[in-house]
């Protein structure tokens, strides 16, 4: 048993007196697995322009107060400090801060939070398109199986798996810098 059938033997659900959905049906999964995978980027440039100071405010956030919501939620609240002078306003802190901490941040356009920039902004800000990446990494595979071309298969799986472990690490990255 090679690869191609292991993976085969996995993925099939059809049973026995169950047909797969037709070509239309087929073709709105499709559409709607792409979509999912493609979601993520789209609603992450937001994030990436505020990370990246494309928009928003450069300044210094400060940590001021966190108050327990329960069930190991926070409420975090900070002084943003503009770069350019100006008063200083208060505004949402990440819920993972801590009193005191002092950090970069952007202010939002809307001007009621303050999110990390630089290197660690562009990080957190990268653990969604990451996660769309996953989601996006065996949808060749499903397509040539779809369709059920024979040839690429193996190339199809071995691609999506090295894009699945590459997908994970970013998560992890992105992770990691949000919370510390």
């Amino acid at each position: 048993m090679d690869l191609i059938d292991a993976v085969e033997a996995l993925t099939t659900t059809v049973a026995p007196g169950r047909r797969m959905p037709g070509k239309i049906g087929m073709g709105i999964l499709l559409i709607c697995w792409l979509a999912l995978g493609v979601l993520p980027f789209v609603t992450a440039v937001p994030d990436f322009r505020l990370a990246t100071g494309k928009i928003g405010t450069s300044g210094t956030l400060t940590v001021v107060s966190c108050v327990s919501l329960g069930q190991g939620r926070y409420d975090c609240r900070g002084r943003f400090v503009p770069d350019g002078g100006g008063d200083a306003v208060m505004v949402a802190a990440s819920p993972d801060s801590e009193v005191g901490d002092v950090t970069r941040a952007q202010l939002t356009p809307d001007g009621d939070q303050a999110l990390p920039s630089g290197t660690k902004g562009v990080l957190r800000a990268m653990t969604l398109p990451a996660t769309g990446l996953g989601a996006l990494a065996f949808l060749p595979y499903v397509v040539l199986y779809v369709f059920r071309a024979r040839r690429g298969r193996k190339t199809a799986v071995i691609a999506g798996s090295a894009v699945t472990a590459l997908s994970l690490i970013l998560i992890v990255i992105g992770m990691v810098a949000a919370y510390s």
